[in-house]
């Protein structure tokens, strides 16, 4: 109590309380801090003190959180955030529910406050009231006034409206943070579901991966090895092999397949806009930022971040990724707060990276934290026992989704698929297939002339096996066949299977050029 007039505004403030309380009912969410506020404003006011402010107790139950102060003019509100003063015994009772009443601060405490005491000279409070509200058996919040410039005696009838007081501004504060985490939650499944729609149109795992062949067993074996572990893997293989299924597969077969595999193509996007896609972005970070946006491996916390053909990722990128690997911790585009994210990263590529390392176009660090489990994904010429199964997979899938049913594959068009070296590889068959089933006007199998080339180009002896040779022969050819079109119906980049970035990517870096 301040002199008599407590005992003059003891009705007042309990009417004012239920004003409150019923206020606090219907304000919307966006609204509760200011109202909060406003609430320790009136308190000042309804008991003459100096300073009024609202604790919330962190998980631990001990550390305190100051979300709301106000201050007489003169005084310096609360400093908001972790209250970092070391003062054990004031905590101590507040964790168990106490009440703390300090009518004249220094006499009031008991010997054994040292660090009190200290903090109170330190600072000049003169009396202080803190009461903790206490949910069940823990406390989740604290209402603190003090006095600097006299003593003050806390009648009971003070301190039970103060409790109310607590309870009401409590009450709000838990609802403020819970429509938070509804909201954030909510943005959370929202971007994960435009990143999850395509995912979900098929099953990624085993089943999907078809053929008995030794080189692939070996494959699905290391699979099966390193998937419960969390280290890092590097998926290895040409273009079309099916990397992305066993980074699927991994997924699925881990400690984090309850939350999202998430992926990025480093080799899809300009660089100026991979930082974006992996980190996120502030609004107005850049040109076109017109919100702020959550970036994959804030997406992928506690799940899985698959960052396919991550031997196209530039050197500067290079560093920011390493430093996230190794700390994880980063900040969004335009932003200087960290984030805090926990992934496991599945890279892929089809580029020799140490070759680029030697070359210095790739970080010896980050490839050796990449590298922690490599495994090479075999291409579809080492697996030719396999066509015939994949035919058949392939051919079922398209009278699953198309209802064109396939009875019979001729023994020649058979032969064919595994004479034909395949530069393409998985994918390049099942595009083949899915042409021919179009094509095909009844229930044979008939190939589209022209769609695997000729098949003996050049003898053996002549002909240039290098990877980056027969991709570019191959991807000249289909550019060929669709008349050079990379966008639009019928376009190259449909029939390689790529995005179109990707296949203009890939015609720089191989040096394809359309004749004039």
């Amino acid at each position: 109590m301040v002199g008599s007039t407590l005992d003059d505004t003891s009705h007042e403030l309990r009417q004012w309380l239920r004003d409150l309380s019923a206020l606090f009912i219907r304000l919307p969410a966006g609204e509760i801090d200011d109202a909060i506020r406003d609430g320790l404003r009136a308190i000042i006011e309804f008991l003459d003190v100096d300073r009024s402010t609202l604790f919330e107790f962190l998980k631990d139950g001990a550390s305190l959180v100051a979300t709301h102060s106000s201050a007489r003019s003169g005084i310096e509100p609360f400093p908001l955030g972790p209250f970092r003063t070391e003062i054990p015994w004031y905590h101590e009772q507040l964790a168990r529910g106490e009440v703390v009443i300090l009518g004249n601060a220094l006499d009031d405490l008991p010997p054994d406050a040292v660090k009190e005491r200290e903090y109170i000279r330190r600072v000049g409070i003169r009396s202080n009231l803190t009461i903790p509200v206490v949910v069940g058996d823990r406390p989740v919040c604290a209402l603190a006034v003090g006095s600097f410039q006299k003593a003050v005696t806390w009648r009971d009838d003070i301190v039970e409206n103060l409790q109310l007081a607590g309870e009401i501004l409590g009450a709000a504060l838990d609802r403020r943070q819970r429509e938070r985490e509804v909201e954030a939650l909510r943005g959370l499944v929202e971007e994960e579901k435009l990143y999850l729609q395509e995912e979900i149109k098929a099953d990624h795992d085993f089943e999907n991966i078809v053929g008995t062949s030794q080189a692939l067993r070996a494959a699905l074996s290391r699979v099966e090895r390193v998937a419960p572990t969390g280290a890092a893997v590097l998926l290895l293989g040409e273009t079309g092999t099916g990397k992305e299924l066993l980074a699927h597969a991994i997924h699925e077969r881990s400690a984090r397949s309850s939350r999202a595999l998430i992926k990025i193509n480093c080799a899809a996007l300009p660089s100026t806009l991979i930082e974006s896609e992996l980190f996120g972005h502030t609004k107005g970070a850049f040109t076109g930022a017109i919100s702020a946006k959550k970036g994959r491996f804030e997406l992928a916390d506690g799940g899985t971040l698959f960052l396919d053909e991550i031997g196209d990722l530039d050197l500067e990128l290079q560093a920011k990724l390493l430093r996230v690997l190794q700390s994880g911790e980063f900040e969004r585009v335009g932003s200087t707060e960290t984030v805090v994210s926990d992934v496991r990263i599945i890279a892929a590529t089809h580029r020799d990276l140490q070759k680029l390392v030697l070359g210095g176009e790739f970080r010896e660090d980050l490839y050796h934290r990449l590298n922690a489990v490599p495994i090479t994904v075999p291409p579809l010429r080492e697996r030719r026992g396999d066509i015939s199964l994949l035919t058949w997979h392939f051919l079922a899938r398209c009278e699953q989704e198309w209802g064109h049913r396939m009875e019979k594959v001729p023994a020649p068009v058979m032969e064919a698929l595994r004479s034909y070296s395949w530069p393409g590889n998985v994918r390049e068959l099942k595009n083949v297939i899915e042409r021919a089933v179009i094509l095909s006007p009844g229930d044979e199998l008939r190939l589209d002339p022209g769609s695997l080339g000729p098949l003996h180009e050049q003898p053996d002896s002549e002909r240039d096996d290098r990877l980056d040779s027969v991709q570019k022969a191959h991807i000249q050819r289909v550019l060929g066949d669709c008349s050079w079109r990379i966008n639009g119906p019928n376009n190259a980049a449909e029939r390689l299977g790529v995005h179109p970035n990707t296949l203009r990517h890939r015609m720089k870096k191989l040096g394809i050029h359309r004749p004039k």
